[in-house]
């Protein structure tokens, strides 16, 4: 799963990282294969800014899940310093740390000053992304002599993220693919198949797809769309207003006067999450993954109220259990 420390109304920051940090413990306890934290800068309704900061404290208060990073945007960072960082996370927890990385720079101007960077660093990702990976098996030459020592020679499992595009970079380079619907459920695909098509073998093995979605397990389907309505408001009001608020609870989001076209914005957020009763998730899970190749799934999900969430994530966790039984047996 991915957290991204969403702030709820009311809350703090600090609230919301000590959150993100237990919630992992019990994410952990339920079975869950990773756990993944983000990279956002300056805004208000999340807190998880620092991912390689935050995945040690959740490291260090697990002891089996896989911890990563889901991801840290690399046009935002020197190579050579996130090649240091992710080998003291590996060196401190070996066998635990995913390296999960992404293209984007800061949502505003004002943003990407404040990191010193502007929206052409992006264009560098592949050559950024190279050197990287250099770092770890000491074959980067772009600067000569240079070494990231708690890195080099270590293995660190690393994870595109891509909307489309990238996806081309990941067949490149061998990576991982990791993907969500943001362009629309076939936009996605086509990603993916030329991913599949154009893919060459590397040292991190096979085409490798997870892809990325909110669900949401609940006794009836109401019940767990309305799970969804926190983070869909405050997805939908960054996109018409462009801020992304703390989160409402879901009665508060029902009780807003929204303009048609915030509702229009709404539905089609939620259209395109998984939600429901358990079997409604898992056959729309199962299709999903049949349609789009997945070899594993990413669930981005969030809300206000955290102890109807880890439900959630119990009762998904339960479902995937029992059928995995079932196939065995």
């Amino acid at each position: 799963m991915l957290d991204r420390s969403p702030v709820r109304a009311n809350g703090s920051p600090g609230e919301a990282l000590r959150e993100t940090v237990a919630f992992a413990r019990e994410i952990e306890a339920l079975g869950f294969h990773r756990f993944w934290v983000s990279e956002h800068h300056s805004v208000p309704g999340i807190a998880g800014a620092a991912p390689l900061v935050l995945a040690s404290a959740v490291a260090a208060a697990t002891s089996t899940i896989r911890v990563g990073t889901g991801g840290v945007m690399l046009p935002n960072h020197q190579p050579l310093v996130v090649a240091e960082q992710f080998g003291v996370l590996e060196s401190l927890f070996p066998g635990r740390i995913d390296m999960g990385l992404g293209r984007s720079v800061g949502f505003t101007g004002g943003i990407r000053r404040a990191l010193g960077h502007g929206k052409d660093d992006a264009d560098r990702f592949g050559e950024q992304l190279s050197e990287l990976l250099g770092y770890f098996d000491g074959t980067q030459d772009r600067h000569p002599g240079v070494h990231a020592v708690a890195a080099e020679g270590t293995r660190v499992p690393a994870f595109l993220l891509a909307t489309g595009a990238g996806a081309d970079l990941a067949a490149e380079l061998g990576l991982p693919l990791v993907i969500a619907a943001i362009r629309g459920e076939k936009a996605m695909i086509d990603a993916i198949d030329r991913y599949r098509d154009n893919f060459r073998q590397s040292s991190f093995g096979p085409a490798y797809v997870i892809v990325s979605t909110a669900v949401s397990v609940a006794g009836n389907s109401a019940a767990a769309r309305k799970l969804l309505l926190p983070e869909a408001w405050s997805t939908t009001y960054s996109r018409t207003r462009g801020e992304f608020p703390p989160l409402l609870t879901p009665d508060q989001v029902l009780a807003l006067p929204i303009t048609d076209r915030e509702r229009a914005r709404l539905e089609q957020s939620l259209s395109g999450q998984i939600f429901g009763t358990g079997p409604e998730v898992l056959d729309r899970l199962e299709g999903l993954a049949g349609r789009a190749g997945a070899d594993e799934f990413l669930i981005t999900t969030a809300s206000h109220d955290r102890g109807e969430l880890l439900e959630s994530y119990r009762q998904l966790a339960g479902l995937v259990n029992r059928q995995v039984a079932t196939v065995a047996g």
